[in-house]
Parts: C-alpha cells; sequence; structure tokens
C-alpha cells in the first residue's frame, strides 16, 4: 500500500492500533461467503500488525448447539484464520458470546433512554402496518413514522393501562448520513429513508442492530468489513455509534466500513448456504488445501496482480489493500476454484503431499491412520506419479488405493473389467505374467519386457497392450504410470492380480 492509501484507511491510527472482528454465529456451517469475509478481515489485520476478534452471536439461544460452537472454532483453526481475541484465546474485553453479554446491552439501552437517544414505543402492529399502507398510497416513504417519538406522559400511562409492551427505538437523527466505504466510497442516505428503528423487542430481547454496534464500541473495533448485503443497517449503526459516544460508551471513535461484494453462483444469483459448493465441509471432505480454497476466495473480489492468480496468505497479507477490492459482485466458479488448488497442491514438498494423502487414504480402508514405515515409504515413492495429476486430496483413493488395500478386498471395478478384460485381454495378461514371472523388478526391466512380450511379441499397439495390464493392478482404466506402479506394487501382488484379472476375462 502507498502512505497514501495508509492514511485514507487508517486517518490518524498507528497501524497496530487497527482492530477488526469476524462475528460468526454458532447455528449452521461456514459458507464461502463467510470466509471470505473471515479472510479479508484476518488479512487486514495482519497487513497491519493489528488484531482480530473472533466475537460469536449467539443471542439466538435456541439455535445454539455446542456442535456449531465447536465447528466454528475448528474450521477457522483448519483454515489457518487464527484470531488474537474471543473464544479459547481471551482477551481484555470479553467475554466474547454475545449470549453472555446481556446485562452489557440492557445497561447500555438504560443510559440511552436517560439520555434521550431511544424511547419507548408502543404501536402494535396491527397499527405499524396500517400507517404504512396508507404511507404508500400516498407515494410517502413507509418506514416508522415517529408516532411515539414525543407521548406525554398521560398517553404513555393510557399505553401501560392497556397492557401494551413496548419496544426500545433509536431517536434517528434529522439529517443525511454520509460516510466513506473503503470499497464503494462515498455514500449517502437520506433522512427520509431512515425511520427509528427497534433495538429491543417487546420481550425485552436485544437485536442485532443494538447489540453489534455496542460490542463494537465497547470492543474498540476500528474496522468493520463485511457482506455488501448489511449495507442497508450501516446508517442506522452509525447512528448509534454517535448516541453511544454521547453517553460515553466506547471510544467515540466510528468505525469505518468496507462492505464486501455479494459472492454469486449460477445464474449470477447470489450464492444460498443451500446451494451445492457454498458449505466450508464440502472443501474439507473433498480434499481442498486450506490454502488452495482462500487463495481461490480472496480471488472473489480481490487480486494480488492483473496477471497472476496464485499466491501464498503470505504473499496476500503483505499486498493486501482494502481499496483495490472491487464492488461488483463475484461469480464463483467451482472449477477455476478446483485448479488453483491443484496449483497449490503443486507446490507442496513431496513429503508433505504424501503426509496430507493419508487421512483420505486411511477414510477408505487403504491405510491405518498411523502407516507402517514401509507403507509410508511406498506412498512417499508414488508421490511424484500423481501429484502432477491431483486436483483434490480425496482422489488419492483412486488413484493409490490399489497400492495398499489387502488382496482379499482387492477388486476390478465392474466397468473396467466389462470394457478392457474382454476379447483377446486373457491373452495379452497371460503372456504379462510370464513375461514379468523372472525379470528384475525395476521400473526399467518391467517396461522392456512387457514391450518385448506385448507389443513386438504380440504385436498390439501399446493401449491394447497395457490397458488389460493396468486393470489388473490397479483395478481402474486410468491409473498413475503403470511401470512404476508396478514396481510399486511388487511382484507377488502384481502376479497373484494378474492371474485374478486372467480367470476374469477366460
Amino acid at each position: 500500500m502507498t502512505d497514501q492509501s495508509v492514511k485514507d484507511v487508517l486517518g490518524d491510527l498507528e497501524p497496530q492500533q487497527v482492530r477488526v472482528r469476524f462475528p460468526p454465529s454458532p447455528t449452521g456451517l461456514l459458507t464461502v461467503g463467510n470466509i471470505r469475509s473471515a479472510l479479508f478481515n484476518w488479512a487486514f489485520a495482519r497487513h497491519f500488525g493489528g488484531t482480530l476478534v473472533l466475537r460469536i452471536e449467539d443471542t439466538d439461544t435456541s439455535r445454539n448447539t455446542e456442535e456449531g460452537y465447536r465447528y466454528t472454532y475448528e474450521a477457522l483453526r483448519w483454515l489457518g484464520l487464527t484470531w488474537d481475541e474471543g473464544p479459547e484465546a481471551g482477551g481484555d474485553f470479553g467475554p466474547y458470546l454475545q449470549s453472555e453479554r446481556m446485562d452489557v446491552y440492557a445497561d447500555v439501552v438504560a443510559k440511552l433512554m436517560a439520555a434521550g437517544r431511544a424511547y419507548h414505543c408502543y404501536c402494535s402492529q396491527e397499527e405499524l402496518d396500517q400507517r404504512r399502507e396508507a404511507a404508500r398510497t400516498a407515494g410517502q416513504h413507509s418506514g416508522y413514522d415517529g408516532h411515539c417519538r414525543e407521548l406525554t406522559a398521560d398517553q404513555v400511562q393510557a399505553y401501560v393501562d392497556e397492557g401494551r409492551r413496548p419496544v426500545v427505538r433509536l431517536r434517528m437523527p434529522d439529517r443525511p448520513i454520509v460516510f466513506d466505504d473503503l470499497v464503494r466510497g462515498e455514500i449517502t442516505f437520506l433522512p427520509e429513508n431512515l425511520g427509528d428503528y427497534v433495538l429491543v423487542r417487546a420481550n425485552g430481547y436485544p437485536l442485532y442492530p443494538l447489540v453489534n454496534p455496542v460490542d463494537d464500541a465497547l470492543m474498540e473495533i476500528t474496522h468493520v468489513l463485511r457482506g455488501e448485503d448489511l449495507l442497508s443497517s450501516t446508517p442506522r449503526q452509525i447512528a448509534l455509534y454517535e448516541a453511544l459516544a454521547d453517553i460515553g460508551i466506547g471510544t467515540g471513535r466510528t468505525p469505518r466500513f468496507g462492505h464486501l461484494p455479494f459472492v454469486t453462483g449460477e445464474g449470477n444469483k447470489r450464492l444460498s448456504k443451500r446451494d451445492k459448493g457454498s458449505g466450508l465441509t464440502e472443501y474439507v471432505e473433498r480434499g481442498f488445501l486450506p490454502e488452495g480454497l482462500l487463495n481461490y476466495l480472496a480471488l472473489l473480489g480481490w487480486s494480488i496482480a492483473e496477471d497472476r492468480d496464485v499466491f501464498t496468505m503470505a504473499e496476500m497479507v503483505d499486498a493486501f489493500d482494502i481499496r483495490k477490492v472491487n464492488s461488483n459482485a463475484a461469480r464463483f466458479d467451482p472449477k477455476k476454484c478446483e485448479a488453483i488448488n491443484a496449483a497449490h497442491m503443486r507446490l507442496l514438498p513431496q513429503d508433505e503431499f504424501a503426509e496430507r494423502m493419508v487421512p483420505f487414504l486411511a477414510a477408505s480402508g487403504a491405510l491405518p491412520a498411523v502407516p507402517s514405515a514401509e507403507q509410508f515409504a511406498v506412498l512417499r515413492a508414488a508421490v511424484p506419479l500423481v501429484q502432477e495429476r491431483m486436483n483434490t486430496l480425496s482422489e488419492a483413493d483412486e488413484m493409490l488405493g490399489f497400492l495398499f488395500v489387502d488382496e482379499d478386498a482387492f477388486a476390478v471395478d465392474p466397468d473396467a473389467a466389462v470394457k478392457v478384460l474382454t476379447g483377446d485381454a486373457g491373452a495379452v495378461l497371460d503372456a504379462a505374467a510370464k513375461a514379468l514371472a523372472d525379470v528384475d523388478w525395476t521400473t526399467e526391466a518391467i517396461e522392456a519386457a512387457l514391450r518385448a512380450s506385448l507389443i513386438d511379441g504380440l504385436g498390439l499397439k501399446p493401449k491394447n497392450a497395457f490397458g488389460p495390464v493396468r486393470v489388473a493392478i490397479s483395478g481402474r482404466r486410468i491409473s498413475p504410470p503403470l511401470f512404476e506402479s508396478l514396481e510399486l506394487l511388487g511382484r507377488e501382488k502384481a502376479l497373484h492380480r494378474l492371474d485374478r484379472a486372467r480367470s476374469t476375462a477366460s
């Protein structure tokens, strides 16, 4: 970032004073949109040497589960998006679960009421609907009309006598609210479009437009980077920040806002948590690398350079500039996401690549959770055969499972058997077995023996010569390079499988 860009973003703050937050709810799975927001906040904090706060929005206690809390923490750690303050990390501004801050919100509301910045509204829903419909019919703004702003003591008593339970509304300023969005530039909201909004329900339950600004103020959040779906609530929150400052809550500084573009899916519709490909769990199960997934999500609205798509998270942190985030909606492309992930898989050291495949081979039963030294040596030797071919780690079993599976459990894919182990396949397998019976068990010797027997001896083309052998030893029509695979499999297993496949072909 240039000095001017830093000044535009930070104002009079020192870089290390930057404090941002990521506030997920423990009620469901993280989506790619959630993760992109977490990533941009994390990169922003790390770029300036500031603080990332994890704050859990769990005031909807009916939907919270212990699994939801645990999933949130584990998911962020799997991604590598570690937080500096929050649950399990501690900090000076806790508690970091909103469900544990109800007394805080009640105290703030009482002070807002006492200062005249908020008031009780006794209007019933039916009355509100009637007045809104009348306003719409008259071509006027249909938001709250301020009916209860200046009630007399007698009017209040009359409502109380009726048994009405009031909500609490914030008294909005009668002026435009203007702010410089870090992504979208200057935005203006006119007062006629900003009615006094509800902070607390009639049952005393605090709402999102109250608790988030209160927490931001008390936790001294300096920048709020969030999805553009929340843009319409920003002027109301700015008004609340100003009211909080008037009553001595927080530092008196209103956070800078940056509203990130929508992530869209098929048909350029906003990606929903119900859409295939939107949830983090899918990518974990498919064997995406966290660094690969994060790299792609960073591209949804930001780029490190015009001619470069693949980069490390350290490089992103060094280059990240919130002012360069594009305000236009970003389309999620599953194929490009997979391609970016594949590029990161190619970058892994071979030992690490082998280690990352182990859980997926263990899940299929091909390997134990902790492979023996011999098993890992075979896996490590197989890495050069597959690292350039795989796009996700879940492909490990399809590619390499045949090297480790017990012979009793080994089976040829039925489709491969029907298409390949037919016709002259039996003779091919018989010749292959004889050629390999006494050969030195090295890749070079195996290749020479098979070529001499099947291509020179039987006059077959490579596809017809090696296809039945490939299916016989791997169980599939597509496998890593054949001769190297035979060496890794070992003579005994290879000859046994050729014999079994010979029976199938017959």
